[in-house]
């Protein structure tokens, strides 16, 4: 029988017969082979029983490894599709995808998932697992799978292979049960370790909301059982902190049906926040020689046809308005057209460069119902927006300029769980991506020696970049890991092309200048999101709506009450007073439900001395002091917050 050479992980190869096994290669030496549970043959992800049929490299795939984890979660909806048809006959499986952390399976049934059903279907899941199942793959002609599946009743199994263009499909099949599917997947059910069901939602046949609704069911899987307990810890946790929630608790915004979906009002705290983080990041950037300009919501059309938004962000942006004349205007999807038209206001000189144009820019994008969410996803947003225009000898300086805003923004806000990314073009990419080889290369050339000035770390992420050119987004990780992009910084030939946009260099030629998109803190509603789930509500003291509340013991201390709150708010500390006739204990559960930062008591010896009883969130009881002492300490803890002391 004729040999192949196989590279094995570690570089040895070897001869072995064609036909052979993956796992037929392992052995004691490639460690703990029960934690192999997939290969890589030519770094293509594949079974262990796969056979080998030509000269290779080999890896191995251990189950702890984010491809280890993928395959395993893969199986985990496939054994929670058998449970599910074994427990409940008829319904039918559509897809079943890995997502982060997780997975989920579509299922056709008329009666909904209830929880008693799901923890059913997890002690089948179990038992089999225990049973050992061997999952085998098989290849067989379309039309026979089509057959097949017919015959079974799946319907959307045959709609999905209707539109598979290849002669042969694969499938996978564990016991009795059979499934549609590319894999790879476990060599058999008792691989599957520690694995959860989290939820029941529904969901429209290919997110098509023209089409049926199914029901999803959410499940979670991992290789151990303190590594899944470790995750739903999490869960837990981020449930606790969830934007959604808090933000109803502790009267920052709500949404409602009136108004419209994905259109948050903010309420009088929410909104104090919001000022305070308009505040700051305006104060910063006038320091830094941004100018700050207003421009409309809406514009004509041709503006955003001129800018190539149109073509790539038709299906976000929200239909023409057509007025008399025909005049058409579309609620803006973006600001830069906007701040493109003021740079071409007036004539410019290489001396006036660069120029930085900043706006609290409020934008209009269409969203889908399904995935809207509290503040995170929605519909109108205001974005802490910049341009600036500069010559090419100016883009390093600027681009490191602004991560070193960022940075600065970061150690304000606390934020210490983040990491950069180099997003690029797809290069074969010619529909989505300026197709333009030399501006490309030329761009990103640029951020990557403005990222090796600043000094920072970065991953490089193919086809994640604007349109018109590549960026460098910074991500920020939430409780559970996942990571949001929160500040970006993009560099941008294209739209000065686009606009003709010039300055007069020193040697009296025009030239075209180079753009730099940026933002720093996002958008109101995705920063505050961010900042509610960050703090779990609790807002560090120069961020909180309400920093100081004061409570009357009884109704004879109000007049020295009165007397401290004016002092406090005159002094532009955000504060609250609670005189109600309650009782003293209730008011200050009702200020820690609240998070507010420090609940002052007043009473006798409070009044007696001219003194106040402070007492910080979370319980502890501080020293009597006069407010002086108190202001004092006030100013101390904001400026050890911002930096500063």
């Amino acid at each position: 029988m004729e040999n192949i050479q196989v590279t094995l992980p570690g570089g040895q190869s070897i001869q072995v017969r064609r036909g052979i096994r993956i796992d037929e290669l392992m052995s004691p030496t490639d460690g703990d082979q029960r934690d192999v549970i997939s290969a890589k043959v030519d770094g293509r992800l594949v079974d262990l029983s796969r056979a080998l049929e030509k000269d290779c490299a080999l890896e191995w795939i251990s189950v702890d490894s984010p491809e280890g984890l993928d395959v395993l979660r893969h199986s985990t909806a496939h054994l929670m599709a058998q449970a599910v048809q074994s427990l409940f006959p008829g319904t039918q499986v559509t897809i079943g995808p890995t997502i982060e952390n997780g997975f989920y399976y579509d299922f056709k049934r008329t009666d909904p998932f209830s929880q008693e059903e799901l923890e059913k279907i997890e002690k089948r899941m179990a038992e089999l697992a225990q049973a050992k199942l061997k999952i085998t793959r098989e290849e067989v002609a379309r039309g026979e799978a089509i057959e097949m599946f017919r015959k079974m009743g799946e319907d959307y199994k045959v709609e999905i292979i209707q539109g598979i263009p290849e002669e042969t499909v694969s499938l996978y099949r564990q016991g009795d049960w059979v499934d549609l599917c590319r894999g790879p997947h476990l060599p058999s059910t008792n691989a599957v370790r520690a694995f959860k069901l989290t939820g029941v939602a529904g969901a429209y046949w290919r997110g098509n909301e023209q089409n049926e609704m199914l029901q999803r069911i959410y499940g979670t899987a991992w290789h151990s059982k303190e590594a899944l307990k470790e995750h739903l810890r999490l869960l837990e946790e981020a449930k606790k902190r969830d934007h959604r929630k808090l933000g109803q608790e502790l009267g920052l915004f709500m949404i409602s049906d009136a108004i419209g979906p994905g259109l948050p009002l903010w309420l009088p705290k929410g909104a104090m926040v919001r000022s305070i983080l308009e505040r700051y990041i305006v104060d910063i950037e006038r320091s830094m020689g941004y100018q700050h300009v207003n421009t409309p919501q809406l514009a004509r059309v041709d503006l955003y046809k001129r800018s190539g938004h149109w073509d790539h962000f038709k299906a976000n942006m929200y239909p023409i308005m057509e007025f008399e004349n025909k005049e058409e205007l579309v609620l803006r999807p973006m600001n830069c057209p906007h701040h493109i038209t003021i740079y071409k206001h007036g004539l410019h000189s290489y001396r006036d460069l660069p120029i930085r144009l900043a706006e609290l820019g409020t934008m209009y994008r269409y969203e889908r119902s399904g995935t809207l969410s509290g503040l995170s996803r929605v519909r109108a947003m205001t974005l802490n927006d910049a341009h600036i225009f500069c010559t090419p000898e100016q883009i390093q300086a600027e681009a490191v300029g602004v991560l070193r805003l960022i940075e600065r923004v970061y150690k304000n806000f606390g934020f210490k769980d983040y990491w950069y990314r180099l997003s690029l073009r797809n290069p074969t990419d010619q529909v989505n991506f300026v197709a333009n080889d030399a501006m490309w290369d030329t761009a990103e050339a640029h951020l990557r020696r403005a990222l090796g000035e600043v000094g920072v770390a970065y991953k490089e992420a193919p086809g994640e970049a604007a349109y018109y050119g590549p960026k460098i987004d910074v991500q920020l990780n939430d409780v559970l890991g996942h990571s949001e992009t929160l500040s970006t910084v993009q560099l941008d030939f294209y739209l000065p092309e686009r606009f003709e946009l010039e300055y007069v260099d020193k040697d009296g030629q025009y030239k075209r200048p180079v753009m730099i998109h940026r933002g720093v803190i996002s958008t109101m509603e995705r920063m505050m999101a961010f900042l509610i789930e960050h703090y779990a509500g609790n807002f560090p003291l120069w961020l909180a709506p309400v920093q100081v509340r004061i409570l009357t013991v009884t109704d004879g201390h109000k007049e020295y009450a009165k007397k401290i709150f004016e002092q406090l708010r005159d002094q532009g500390w955000r504060v609250e007073l609670d005189g109600r006739n309650e009782k003293l204990g209730y008011k200050i559960r009702e200020a820690q439900i609240a998070k507010i930062p420090y609940a002052v008591v007043i009473g006798d010896k409070e009044v007696a001395a001219e003194t106040l009883a402070p007492r910080r969130r979370g319980g502890e009881n501080l020293p009597p002091a006069p407010l002086v002492d108190f202001i004092r300490r006030l100013e101390s803890e904001v400026a050890q917050e911002m930096g500063a002391a």
